[in-house]
């Protein structure tokens, strides 16, 4: 096995680095939001509050996508993704203090401290495929490209799904610092290896980029950025708050079965994005255009509508609750996993490959704002109204989603 990888093409032991890097980040960052949401609703915070726990995590998702893809660029993606790997140590670490200091205030540094690290290393990751994968012919670049995007934000997906089953494991057996202590130990290992073997000026752009290129000029761009926004809103004004308080509260779910459903959920959804490119690439070529991305928004915002009619009729109908939420929800992640790894695909596509990582930075700042909208609008609406309306206004979201993604054109000049 060891000749075997040390026989590889240098940029695909690259690619491996990087995405050994990525899912260990994301086992922690899975595992981190779990813990934070059943922590504190334990504690009796109200979903709002348990929200704006997050509130800091997204605010600087959003900033740190826009700086971190000129920094990117200057600097290279290596070293943005150590950043990323050393801050979430930190975030953790702040974390392991006793109970009485875990205030708002503090958790929310801590948070701010994590949603930096996660768009630093997510953004790092996603630019890196595109000054990695090359072939001399443009169908063949292209499709490698799609299953490559596809490969590393499925398995992360997987991975994430585990760390919110590792995160509510975590805390029923070793409490809460205890889980915190165990996570950073792990990560700075992680972080070490990756200073020595992760190769320099990854990514880095030839020319001097200026600060002021960090927002995008190209129409299309700006169209896959909105509608990536109103996706994200779409899933995450419902999944975040909402639907795990709602288990726990109305359903009487104990903690670590909903860490265990949630992370099925989004095993699942991992699996269903790595797939996505054998449904769509026919004879090493694909059609992936605006109009396929339509068509999948609408799907998704009619299963959303669908999934919450039933939910308003299941007393009516006599259908059990719990049987809608399960089913309702694979069937909803399915749809959203082929829409998030066609949207992952064709931002990597239209991304200029000199200075990739700022059109990526670009477009994931709006996916930050998507989870950030999504998130406080998931503790508002369901603490004074319920999940249906969380339901509804994730259907609405979809549908401008679509809308927005129509126009896109699959060229960057």
């Amino acid at each position: 096995m060891l000749k075997k990888l040390t026989a590889l093409p240098s940029a695909v032991k690259q690619y491996l680095l990087i995405t050994a890097n990525y899912w260990f980040f994301t086992l922690t960052d899975g595992a981190l939001r779990m813990l934070v949401l059943l922590h504190f609703h334990h504690l009796g915070y109200a979903p709002l509050a348990i929200a704006m726990l997050f509130l800091f995590y997204e605010i600087f998702g959003v900033v740190t996508n826009l700086v971190g893809g000129w920094l990117g660029a200057r600097i290279g993606l290596n070293k943005t993704m150590n950043i990323g790997l050393f801050n979430q140590v930190i975030a953790l670490l702040m974390l392991t203090v006793p109970e009485q200091y875990l205030t708002v205030v503090w958790v929310m540094l801590a948070q701010a401290l994590s949603g930096i690290a996660k768009d630093l290393n997510k953004m790092s990751a996603k630019s890196s495929i595109k000054t990695l994968v090359s072939s001399s012919n443009e169908n063949e670049y292209q499709t490698g490209l799609f299953r490559w995007v596809a490969y590393l934000t499925g398995s992360k997906n997987a991975l994430k799904g585990i760390g919110f089953f590792l995160g509510a494991l975590l805390l029923s057996m070793v409490g809460f610092s205890g889980a915190m202590l165990i996570m950073a130990s792990v990560l700075a290992i992680v972080f070490v290896l990756s200073l020595i073997v992760l190769q320099g000026n990854l990514g880095k752009a030839k020319d001097k980029v200026k600060f002021k290129q960090i927002f995008s000029n190209h129409a299309s761009l700006n169209y896959l950025a909105g509608a990536r926004l109103f996706l994200f809103a779409a899933r995450d004004v419902w999944f975040v708050v909402a639907l795990p308080i709602y288990l726990v509260s109305h359903l009487g779910w104990q903690h670590t079965d909903v860490g265990m459903f949630m992370a099925l959920w989004v095993i699942a959804y991992g699996i269903v994005q790595g797939l996505t490119p054998k449904v769509f690439i026919k004879n090493n070529q694909h059609h992936v255009n605006g109009h396929l991305l339509y068509c999948w928004g609408g799907i998704l915002s009619g299963v959303t509508l669908l999934l919450a009619l039933l939910m308003f009729y299941a007393p009516t109908l006599n259908i059990n609750a719990e049987i809608i939420i399960i089913v309702g929800l694979f069937v909803f992640g399915v749809v959203f996993a082929v829409n998030s790894a066609l949207h992952s695909y064709v931002i990597v596509a239209m991304a200029k490959e000199d200075g990739v990582s700022m059109d990526v930075g670009f477009y994931y700042m709006a996916n930050a704002l998507g989870r950030l909208l999504g998130t406080v609008m998931s503790g508002v609406i369901y603490q004074f109204t319920d999940l249906i309306t969380c339901l509804i206004i994730s259907a609405l979201f979809a549908v401008l989603s679509a809308l927005l993604i129509k126009r896109i054109s699959l060229t960057h000049s």
